[in-house]
């Protein structure tokens, strides 16, 4: 399965979330905060985007198990 621009973004956004909450769990560090906490707008950009790719990795998933 070949993957497409748009697939490498979201998979790379996702992964980029999941060292954020893993950062949270082990270290209570979360970094969108470190670099984003003065620009409120820009920190919730990056957690709606993450959620975002998050949904359409699912997606890909699920569509890729057919």
């Amino acid at each position: 399965m070949k993957l497409s621009i748009l697939d490498w973004i979201a998979l790379i956004l996702v992964i980029i979330g999941a060292v954020n909450w893993g950062l949270v769990g082990l270290a209570n560090v979360n970094l969108v905060t470190i670099i984003f906490g003065s620009i409120p707008v820009l920190k919730k950009a990056v957690y709606l985007l993450v959620g975002l790719s998050g949904l359409y990795v699912l997606y890909i998933a699920l569509k890729g198990a057919k």
